[in-house]
């Protein structure tokens, strides 16, 4: 299994469009008389994707030992990882608040909260898709990057991917294997799509039915990516599309894809925008594009102080290193859009709208 490179691309997103402002202070602990006070509790609501939750459980580690030696705050989370889309929509249709919202795709961010919930958003981590398997999964030590579509198409052979409704995991997998389309010259999204859901192509769009059905017991789809890891773990799954980095973190087996299909390489992303996806679930078309995440705080966080604290630590050289050390390829420096808070401003790159 090969180990993709760090992509350098701090300066490869210049087009994004977004808006807003917001601010903070940091917490502090302190009484009066000068002696360091008990240290108070507070609790941080934090929506993400479910690809981020091995670097978020560590994260979370090391920022509550750092709160509460540095802020005099003892921190517990609540964490709720989910597909990005969801994460989202807990926020703007749900009416839940969150201090912390990370996803897998940041134009989720523009897109569905700004300017009504958030006035700015960080990129801040790459990923790319492979498809992920065990000694357990039939053809395993048959399929590569060249027969995976025959591998996959073979009858008796399994295979997953996330709801496209809810996950960018799964409308990513459905575009790689469009995209696949015109890289091998196959109808490989009719054979594996088509045929087995009620997801279909009408050219190079793909639409996703509010609803999503199966048609055969091939394909099987679950909310978020992490929701499939177990069943291919337990080999009643042969093989599922998934985020590199959550193969390597779970010790996977997986097969890399080309880069025209992958949605890794930034040199690419004009081949991969020929392609582009409607969601049922919000009406909104979504063109193929690297994979970038992007992280905010919302404008009604319940403890904004603390979110901003949190979010200038993961955005820092041990937020860095803790990506990294679970195969996540770490934007550096991140890159931040819109009136970035003070609090995060050393700590990223500053793009305008």
């Amino acid at each position: 299994m090969k180990k993709a490179a760090i992509p350098i691309i701090a300066v490869l997103l210049l087009a994004v469009v977004a808006a807003g402002c917001i601010g903070g202070s940091s917490t502090t602990g302190t009484s009066t008389s000068g002696t360091a006070s008990a240290p108070k509790e507070e609790t941080l609501v934090i929506f993400h994707a479910g690809s981020l939750s091995v670097p978020f459980q560590q994260l979370e580690e090391n920022f509550a030992k750092y709160a509460e030696e540095n802020l005099n705050v003892k921190v517990k989370f609540d964490d709720e990882a989910s597909g990005s889309v969801m994460a989202v929509r807990k926020v703007t249709d749900l009416g839940k608040k969150a201090d912390i919202v990370a996803v897998a795709d940041y134009t989720l961010i523009p897109q569905l909260m700004i300017p009504n919930y958030t006035d700015f958003y960080v990129i801040f981590a790459t990923n790319e898709i492979v498809i992920a398997f065990t000694d357990k999964s039939k053809y395993a030590n048959e399929i590569n990057s060249s027969n995976w579509y025959e591998i996959l198409a073979k009858q008796g052979v399994t295979f997953g991917f996330s709801d496209p409704n809810q996950d960018p995991c799964g409308y990513r997998s459905v575009m790689v294997m469009k995209l696949a389309d015109y890289y091998y010259r196959k109808p490989i999204f009719e054979t594996l799509v088509e045929k087995n859901t009620n997801i279909y192509a009408n050219g190079s769009m793909v639409i996703a039915p509010k609803e999503i059905q199966l048609k055969t017991n091939k394909v099987v789809i679950r909310p978020k990516e992490t929701d499939l890891t177990g069943l291919v773990e337990s080999g009643s799954l042969d093989y599922y599309f998934i985020y590199k980095s959550v193969a390597e973190q779970h010790h996977l087996r997986y097969i890399e894809l080309p880069d025209q299909i992958n949605l890794k390489d930034f040199k690419m992303a004009d081949y991969y925008g020929k392609v582009s996806i409607k969601i049922g679930a919000t009406g909104k078309v979504i063109k193929a594009k690297p994979i970038v995440y992007g992280i905010t705080v919302p404008k009604n966080a319940p403890h904004r102080e603390l979110a901003m604290e949190f979010l200038k630590y993961l955005l820092s050289e041990k937020g860095k290193e803790i990506f990294q050390k679970n195969y996540q390829d770490f934007i550096w420096p991140p890159v931040a859009f819109g009136s970035v808070p003070a609090e995060i401003k050393n700590e990223v790159k500053v793009e305008k709208s």
